[in-house]
């Protein structure tokens, strides 16, 4: 065996050892479902710091399963809706719960 081709069989072993780390048991998400969900969270995340009208660095946002849960603070109902509203425009979403909270 050749040097690459034992980089090779290494890194991909060392890819399974990780992967098999994110074993599936019963009401936990797939690899696939955990991938798509990091996705939509990151695509909310953009969005948001696109928008001028929306802290994101004030709101977190958690998807499990299509169903994206925005929490933190706001600092008007304003943001608040927004951010829902961008939330739910984002491809993929299935349900947004908006546990957000206006701060005075």
């Amino acid at each position: 065996m050749n040097a690459r081709s034992t980089l090779t069989v290494l890194f991909t072993v060392a890819a399974l050892a990780a992967f098999s780390g994110c074993a599936v048991t019963r009401g936990q998400e797939t690899v696939g479902a955990y991938i798509d969900d990091s996705a939509l969270t990151t695509a909310v995340k953009a969005r948001f710091v696109d928008n001028k009208d929306v802290d994101a660095s004030a709101i977190s946002v958690e998807t499990m399963k299509g169903t994206v849960m925005l929490s933190g603070f706001a600092k008007s109902e304003k943001e608040r809706v927004i951010a829902e509203n961008i939330t739910r425009g984002v491809k993929g979403v299935m349900a947004v719960k908006n546990q957000v909270v206006v701060r005075p």
